[in-house]
């Protein structure tokens, strides 16, 4: 990852001190904060068609981690292995301990009026060991409760099959390296269609099952020091895509016809922007749109986007690791090849495209680096920064950049037409969790403002946001440390209570009035 003392500033007016070169380099009408210098918040409204809801996952939330036959996933696991790896050195044992206080979530989105949950389900709660031989009754049992209660309460179900959670038994089988696992996640899929298929049908046109393949497969061994070789990543990714089209085939061939829901994939993403107007920096930048190049990025959106929204792998990504892979002495390309039949397969297996979005990135073009071990930043080259001028949130990856959302739905629309786009995940964090979140709404407001002006001024299709999260929860390896809920939750607490945060108060005055200040044109 990146930090924020990767950069030396320069407060000179006309420039800054790249953090690697050292050469001086221009501001540039490329730069979003040079286009955004006198910005002001829009008096658009939100269109009558946008839905409005709140994204939690399994993991961060649930707590009951063995409770009524759950079986253990990686991060039960590597967690309990590996105390000290997590900030505070908590877990999600309990978490925000929702497995038993549902209902005081759904009460809290309620009092918010979102439209839909956008939720996930923990695999090993239903499936224990993973397989279809071993159905947990009463975990299928816990997500059905949850499914009712918030149909009582008017809010619409988006649920998300896969949150970075296997179970420990298919881990310890090769996980996402194993070939098996594609026919693992579609009898999982398949199980899950079955079950809750009733439930998450269409209210409106955003209530929908999808299939939120993995943004960090394999996390706790890549991120973490287990010694994971880095060059395994490419070929999870390819499993996770024919995982992804297969569980779509079975949802659009056996279930699509009982339901009105919809399924897609869910891609990260980053934006990445030219540190100059120069055409060699705008290469640099759209490499690292088009395909992950940074150990444990969290953006992968052309690897992922490619092959489901055009066909097979970027092309940029095809020929840089093939070049390099030669020079590396290999005797093919390390990224794995789709078969023909395959690239057809996969290709085309959406009905909308969902994106969740945080961050921005500055990329300059750099010299090729020297041929050695295979990585994926090597693979993608150029220089990538954050200024220290941005704002902090509460992860050193994490800076506050509100222009970057605007510029990614743009492009997301240039390079794969006029899609539906649904935001699935969009927030901030901070250390405090302090009622009076300020910051919280100021970074609502100004993310949503430049979706606003995407919409209006470029025609982009966005249909729904999702602001992560409703309630604060256990932020992987960050722990309690990093508060992103409009509701706070004191972890300390064994009754964990939710208590609206001021930020609670404003986005249901967007929701109810769909305008982001106090009177819109």
């Amino acid at each position: 990852m990146f930090r924020t003392n990767d950069i030396q500033n320069n407060n000179e007016a006309f420039g800054f001190i790249h953090h690697n070169t050292g050469k001086l380099l221009p501001l540039s009408l490329a730069d979003g904060d040079d286009e955004n210098a006198n910005y002001v918040v829009t008096r658009r409204t939100w269109p009558d068609n946008v839905k409005f809801g709140v994204a939690t996952a399994a993991y961060q939330i649930e707590g009951g981690w063995d409770a009524d036959g759950k079986g253990e996933q990686v991060w039960d696991t590597w967690i309990h292995n590996n105390p000290g790896k997590v900030a505070d050195h908590s877990n999600g044992d309990v978490a925000s301990d929702s497995y038993h206080k549902y209902t005081d979530d759904v009460a809290a989105m309620k009092e918010v009026g979102v439209d839909y949950h956008r939720l996930s389900i923990a695999w090993s709660r239903i499936l224990p060991n993973g397989t279809i031989d071993n159905i947990n009754q009463a975990g299928i049992d816990y997500y059905i409760k949850v499914f009712e209660e918030l149909k009582a309460n008017g809010i619409g179900a988006m649920v998300t099959l896969y949150h970075w959670d296997i179970p420990t038994d298919l881990e310890n089988q090769g996980g996402w390296l194993n070939p098996d696992v594609v026919d693992w996640f579609a009898d999982y899929a398949r199980l899950c269609y079955e079950q809750f298929g009733d439930y998450v049908d269409s209210l409106g046109d955003h209530q929908r099952t999808e299939a939120d393949l993995p943004r960090r497969v394999r996390i706790w061994r890549f991120c973490s020091g287990c010694g994971v070789q880095r060059s395994w990543g490419v070929p999870v990714r390819q499993a996770c895509s024919l995982a992804h089209a297969k569980a779509w085939h079975i949802f659009d061939e056996e279930f699509r016809s009982k339901s009105e829901a919809r399924n897609t994939i869910v891609i990260d993403s980053d934006w990445y922007e030219p540190t100059t107007d120069s055409d060699e920096d705008e290469a640099a930048a759209e490499i690292w749109r088009q395909f992950i190049v940074r150990y444990c990025s969290p953006s992968q959106f052309g690897m992922y986007a490619n092959p489901v929204y055009s066909k097979d792998w970027p092309q940029v990504m095809i020929d840089r690791i093939a070049d390099r892979s030669e020079k590396e002495g290999f005797n093919s390309s390390r990224l794995p090849a789709f078969s023909d039949e395959e690239v057809e397969y996969i290709s085309g297996t959406y009905d909308f495209l969902a994106v969740n979005h945080y961050t921005s990135y500055m990329v300059s073009a750099a010299g090729e680096p020297a041929i050695s071990d295979p990585s994926f930043s090597r693979d993608g080259g150029q220089s990538v920064y954050q200024k220290d001028t941005w704002q902090q949130a509460a992860a050193g990856w994490f800076k506050i950049v509100p222009w970057g959302i605007g510029k990614l739905l743009r492009w997301i629309k240039k390079t794969y037409g006029n899609i539906e786009i649904v935001i699935t995940e969009n927030g901030v964090s901070d250390l405090t969790g302090t009622l009076d979140d300020d910051h919280r709404i100021n970074y609502i407001q100004m993310y949503m403002s430049h979706i606003l002006d995407a919409m209006y001024e470029e025609d982009v299709n966005v249909t729904a946001y999702t602001l992560w999260s409703i309630i604060d929860n256990f932020e992987w390896t960050q722990g309690f440390n990093a508060k992103l809920g409009i509701y706070y939750v004191n972890m300390s607490d064994p009754e964990r209570p939710r208590v609206a945060k001021k930020s609670s108060k404003y986005y249901s005055s967007i929701i109810k009035t769909r305008c982001l200040v106090d009177s819109c044109t």
